[in-house]
């Protein structure tokens, strides 16, 4: 948890006092390699923060994987629409390696909220900074091509590829595996 409190004060200021009111909401859960921790059509109840691991957000269309997402230590996984709306999720959350994460329960998180404003700034530097992610990601596909999306993230997130498997990066990307190929040859032998 003490890597949570980290990450949490380098939001924002957080009293050990907003800390102490914060714990009801507060579980530890660990997920194994390929463990579901949000399953399409099921309502988000929960925040994820990663201690140590990854996940990835993912659709699944027609038995085709489509990835859209990964979360890696100090980052809060979840579906925020779902979790805000209450409506069903439109896509999985799963674990992709052995995954240690602090769960915020949200009817717990809430109650907190309302008792607390240092807990209420927290929620909203945390959707800030997810919504910032999902923006910075949406604009990638929107303005660059497969390559030039992959150099984006060789030099901002050289990390994420160093962990992720090709088969995943290129569903990431939005392309095959074999054209990732063809572009990484490419970049290569230049």
């Amino acid at each position: 948890m003490q890597n949570l409190l980290k990450y949490i004060r380098s939001l924002t200021s957080f009293s050990d006092e907003s800390w102490m009111m914060l714990q009801p909401a507060l579980s530890e859960r660990h997920y194994k390699k390929n463990e579901l921790m949000l399953q399409e059509g099921e309502i988000c109840q929960s925040l994820f923060y990663i201690d140590k691991g990854f996940c990835k957000s993912y659709y699944e269309i027609n038995g085709v994987i489509k990835n859209t997402g990964f979360f890696f230590e100090n980052e809060i996984a979840t579906n925020i629409n779902s979790f805000g709306s209450g409506h069903p999720s439109e896509f999985n959350i799963i674990a992709c390696e052995e995954l240690y994460t602090v769960v915020f329960d949200k009817i717990k998180l809430f109650e907190a909220t309302g008792k607390n404003p240092e807990i209420e700034t927290l929620g909203r530097h945390c959707i800030r900074q997810f919504a910032c992610r999902q923006e910075e990601f949406s604009n990638l596909f929107k303005l660059y091509t497969a390559q030039e999306r992959l150099e984006y993230f060789e030099t901002k997130y050289p990390e994420m590829l160093q962990r992720i498997s090709l088969t995943q990066l290129a569903s990431f990307l939005g392309v095959a595996r074999e054209t990732l190929s063809r572009i990484r040859k490419r970049r290569i032998s230049r």
